[in-house]
């Protein structure tokens, strides 16, 4: 009966070792992250193998410096949608279901799915960081 019971409590041990270790690794993870302690070697190397295996990764332009935008289509970064309040020459001004406002630069490359746009119309863009609409629907 004293062999069954301590098999019992290393059993229990165990489980609850396990379990720590399953719920400390992570939280231990995100501390370095926070603390800075984090290094990009997995990053790398994932990106290296990554690259290996499908030729190359395509380099994304960095975003455009405020008050500027995109001229041309470009990487598809959100889909916006809401209500246009202003035009002003290939300016949009879209504002959200939530109430704020964003500007949509439109231009030659824009898609429009649904016919030329006016003030009032309810739009759905696929737009890219800089802001210029891909296309608008």
């Amino acid at each position: 009966m004293n062999t069954k019971r301590q098999h019992s409590m290393l059993t229990i041990a165990t489980a609850a070792l396990v379990t720590v270790a399953f719920v400390v690794a992570p939280v231990s993870a995100k501390d370095r992250v926070k603390a800075g302690k984090h290094t990009n070697h997995a990053t790398t190397t994932s990106a290296a193998a990554a690259a290996s295996l499908l030729g190359s990764i395509p380099e994304q332009p960095a975003a455009p410096k405020p008050g500027q935008h995109d001229s041309k289509p470009g990487v598809a970064w959100k889909t916006v949608g809401g209500t246009v309040k202003e035009i002003h020459g290939e300016t949009y001004t879209v504002e959200d279901f939530d109430g704020s406002q964003m500007k949509v630069h439109v231009g030659q490359g824009t898609r429009h799915l649904r016919g030329n746009k006016k003030v009032g119309d309810t739009i759905r863009a696929e737009i890219t960081h800089g802001g210029f609409a891909n296309s608008i629907q």
